[in-house]
């Protein structure tokens, strides 16, 4: 009988033994995968992204935010991963996400008057000029868009979008495709050409007056983390310093190359613009890349940016065939008494 009891003690120390090492198995694993919301987290706080290859996992960061809040579900939920500490720092970790992650999911509200003159902006990245052509000449004509930035459109793409009948529907126009961008317009642009910035490549310009104002315009298309984070670091950077001087009346639109997680993008409207998605609650739309069956959307790259004279009433994608970005179509409401009267 004292055998039989023995046994019995010692199969159960085996069992409490197997459980806390599975225990604290768990809860390394839950670790491990709470390191990289962890990485993110600092690498967002201290700007670590700017000009370093930390640049190209920081777009994951919204992703990284899911993953904290699910594993702190899990340790909840299972009673064996209560620990104290580790619920604690996992719960830490989801409150940092959400309280940097919750305002360009909520809109500012803004009360604009019902008067106010509209201009309707589109921006896309073309993919080399293979987006289809009739495509992006029904989008300006259902849309109703005012000006059109298009980025990596060869001499050929700006031809065959001629030809598809956009010149007639916006004849103005300021076109580099030596330079990667474009601006196309129904109304008459001014003061067009292309800056002098410290950007891998010059990028187009134009005013275009409406309502009694000039609403300056810049077609943007910088260089890519992946290839080159120091490049697109200078690239955000030049930007960030056009940004400053440009006045209230100022759009910029196009392939940043960036989401609002990025130090470089946070600067850059820092310097008095306002992200669209972010001012109307859609922080979340998602604009490359496309065209994959097997892979949607996951990161937002375009934008369209505006000065404070000017207030987003709407904006939204458009997928368009032959190209790996989505379009971004948006309503800008110029707001009284918040500009340059020409």
């Amino acid at each position: 009988m004292t055998g039989t009891v023995a046994g019995a003690e010692r199969a159960a120390d085996r069992r409490r033994t197997r459980g806390r090492r599975g225990r604290r198995g768990a809860l390394v694993g839950c670790g491990v995968v709470l390191a990289v919301p962890a990485a993110l987290l600092v690498v967002r706080l201290t700007g670590l992204d700017a000009g370093t290859p930390l640049a190209v996992p920081m777009v994951l960061f919204p992703y990284a935010a899911v993953l904290a809040v699910l594993t702190l579900s899990v340790m909840v939920a299972v009673p064996a991963l209560r620990s104290r500490w580790a619920v604690a720092f996992a719960a830490l970790l989801v409150a940092a996400h959400v309280a940097l992650l919750l305002p360009r999911f909520v809109p500012d509200g803004r009360e604009i008057p019902a008067d106010v003159h509209e201009l309707r902006v589109a921006t896309l990245n073309t993919e080399g000029g293979g987006v289809d052509p009739g495509a992006v000449v029904e989008l300006v004509r259902t849309e109703r868009i005012d000006v059109l930035a298009v980025e990596q459109t060869p001499s050929g793409g700006l031809d065959a979008l001629d030809r598809a009948g956009l010149d007639e529907l916006m004849p103005y126009r300021e076109l580099h495709p030596e330079y990667d961008s474009s601006i196309y317009s129904r109304r008459p642009l001014s003061h067009a050409g292309t800056t002098r910035l410290d950007t891998a490549w010059p990028q187009t310009t134009a005013e275009v007056a409406i309502g009694g104002r000039t609403v300056r315009l810049v077609a943007v298309h910088t260089y890519y983390p992946l290839g080159d984070a120091r490049r697109w670091t200078r690239d955000m950077t030049a930007l960030t310093a056009l940004a400053r001087n440009a006045g209230p009346d100022t759009v910029f639109l196009g392939d940043f190359n960036a989401t609002l997680d990025h130090t470089p993008m946070r600067r850059l409207l820092a310097a008095g613009l306002t992200d669209t998605h972010a001012e109307l609650g859609r922080g979340g739309a998602r604009t490359w890349p496309v065209g994959h069956s097997l892979v949607p959307p996951v990161i937002p790259l375009d934008h369209v940016l505006h000065g404070s004279g000017i207030a987003a009433t709407s904006v939204h994608e458009r997928t368009l065939p032959g190209t790996d970005h989505r379009a971004v179509v948006a309503g800008l409401a110029l707001l009284p008494g918040g500009g340059r009267a020409r």
